[in-house]
């Protein structure tokens, strides 16, 4: 698509959106040292623990930027190496030493292309180096300002200053919200939002070249990302934030001490690449109830900030009552949102700040309650095709006659039930599975509201060393899906799931590296199990893997890979390893 900024002079950005700059956002010389916000802990400083070790990766922002910037530098050097020949190329790189930027020094630099971060990465002249310029599209000439370098990475951070000349991907009149390329919300609002999905493809398969350790021809090819229905408006839940009184230490509690704010602070989301809170009026990526209740929300805090003597969050989360159409009452409170759907039915929207108030959505016929802050998904509008590709996915083809009927499903990381209650009615038993005795309480419920009977969807709290344990469903006749946290399923529950050896995997994920890296296992083999291909052999192959795009405008994206077993395996039939690895007999 054309840029319609194509033919307009540079745009100032300095931090902030257009020319205007808001007066609580400090500019870059007023902030002072930023000092170190890259490990939050000793464990990430040090390194991955011991289990993470031999997982090989935690999918990481640093380790996923580090690896986009060593293939583009390899990429460049690959083809200064065909431009002009390769021992010219490798005697200057013997010769030519890296010349960095100073701290804070403005450069002038062309966007090669985004990483899988979301920010914009362009190449040094020297073609040893990357600055990594957030808000930046491929072929962007900009002013960016360094102020970090990584030396040992070859990279640097820098801030966008100014578009001198915008790149053709680029269309600024797309952007919704001011305090775009200052909030580090979103990075995307520039762009078109079919340039978002294939660059978000491009997310998916670098994840899987990068972490998975599978050679190319044990991947199908990734299929094109499906959008979310709203590209604005969809947020269910926000969280903004502001911080204590400006003189607060943290030995306050213990002497005693009690500050107090002399003014309203910032209410709001971090300044990019900081830890600096800015004030945030509205968002709008937030349903119109979420954005009305940020309204109230931060009418309440500046009228009451005298009783605050710290920072608080604040939640901001939709909830929704469903009527026929004909029991609409005439007047509406005006905080409330109203959508008409073709179901026949009203659906009214209000915002729950309190976290244990309960809060209801729907998915289709499906009713979902869970207390205000506990995990659900945060883009209503994508649920629905969502689920709908799950159900035509986790059971194989009709035309597949190699596999026996799947009438058995586990939901290892069930939560509030999404998953095991939208698909059960496609088999005999379906059985959710968590360590957290609230999530199964708020599953059971939901079980009930949506009269499924014990004996189709039922739920159990289990100990993570045990998930397993108590699962009596042949496993070449069961499918499990899993959708753990970020970080990943940890050692001991994929060594469980190799052991155990269902028939079909499901595997959904909102950080696509770590489950390239689980997948890797699954069918690459993990040393020391054996789930009956032998000691360190992988059991599965990979059906398909496909991304969505739960939270667009942004650099997110959620992963959906399918796997089958291979034929013709013997199975451990749920029997746990002995922590060794190898299969009991």
């Amino acid at each position: 698509m054309a840029s319609s900024a194509a033919n307009v002079g540079p745009v100032e950005f300095n931090g902030t959106n257009g020319t205007k700059r808001y007066a609580e956002t400090p500019l870059r010389s007023e902030e002072g040292p930023r000092g170190s916000y890259r490990f939050k802990n000793k464990k990430q400083k040090k390194g991955q623990s011991q289990e993470e070790q031999l997982l090989g990766t935690v999918g990481s922002n640093e380790e996923v930027l580090l690896l986009d910037v060593q293939n583009l530098l390899n990429e460049i050097k690959l083809e200064s190496a065909l431009s002009i020949g390769v021992s010219e190329t490798a005697e200057r790189d013997g010769t030519q030493k890296n010349t960095l930027p100073a701290h804070l020094a403005e450069i002038d630099v062309t966007v090669k292309e985004i990483s899988s971060t979301g920010d914009g990465l362009a190449v040094a002249e020297d073609g040893n180096h990357v600055f990594v310029v957030p808000f930046t599209a491929p072929g962007d000439k900009v002013t960016a300002k360094v102020y970090k370098h990584f030396e040992k990475g070859k990279y640097a951070l820098a801030d966008l200053v100014k578009v001198n000349e915008p790149s053709p991907h680029r269309d600024d009149s797309l952007v919704q919200c001011p305090y775009f390329a200052t909030c580090s919300g979103c990075q995307f609002q520039m762009l078109p939002y079919d340039y978002q999905l294939a660059h978000k493809k491009t997310i998916v398969e670098k994840a899987y070249k990068n972490f998975s350790n599978l050679p190319p021809e044990l991947l199908p090819p990734i299929g094109d990302t499906i959008g979310s229905p709203l590209q604005y408006g969809y947020r269910t839940k926000l969280t903004p934030h502001f911080d204590g009184p400006p003189d607060a230490r943290r030995s306050d509690g213990r002497n005693g001490i009690k500050r107090t704010f002399k003014q309203v602070p910032p209410i709001g989301f971090m300044k990019k690449g900081t830890r600096i809170t800015i004030d945030i009026e509205d968002c709008p990526i937030g349903t119109p109830a979420v954005r009305s209740g940020m309204k109230r929300e931060r009418a309440r805090v500046t009228k009451e900030i005298s009783n605050y003597n710290r920072g608080a969050t604040l939640l901001l989360r939709e909830t929704t009552e469903r009527l026929p159409l004909e029991q609409l009452p005439q007047s509406v409170d005006p905080d409330t949102a109203v959508e008409k759907k073709p179901d026949g039915n009203v659906y009214l929207k209000t915002c729950v700040t309190d976290p244990n108030a309960k809060t209801t959505e729907y998915i289709d016929q499906f009713q979902f309650v869970n207390p205000a802050g506990a995990f659900f998904q945060n883009n209503n509008s994508i649920l629905r095709p969502f689920t709908q590709y799950i159900r035509d996915h986790i059971l194989p083809k009709e035309t597949d006659s190699s596999q026996k009927k799947i009438s058995h499903l586990i939901d290892a990381y069930s939560g509030s039930g999404l998953f095991t209650i939208t698909l059960s009615s496609l088999f005999q038993s379906s059985l959710g599975i968590d360590i957290a005795a609230s999530s199964i309480a708020s599953a059971t419920h939901n079980a009930a509201l949506n009269n499924l009977p014990t004996s189709q969807a039922k739920f159990i709290a289990a100990d993570a060393a045990k998930l397993f344990a108590s699962i009596t469903t042949p496993p070449d006749e069961t499918v499990v899906v899993i959708d753990p946290p970020r970080k990943g399923c940890d050692e001991s529950f994929l060594r469980q799931l190799v052991a155990y050896g269902p028939e079909r995997i499901v595997y959904v994920s909102c950080n696509v590296h770590t489950q390239a890296r689980d997948v890797g296992v699954l069918v690459g083999g993990l040393k020391g199990v054996d789930g009956g291909a032998g000691v360190g052999v992988g059991c599965y192959e990979v059906e398909s893997l496909r991304g969505f795009d739960f939270f667009p405008q942004t650099g997110h994206v959620e992963g959906v890979a399918v796997l089958r077993r291979k034929g013709g395996l013997g199975r451990v039939g749920g029997k746990e390893s002995d922590g060794v690895g190898e299969r009991v007999q």
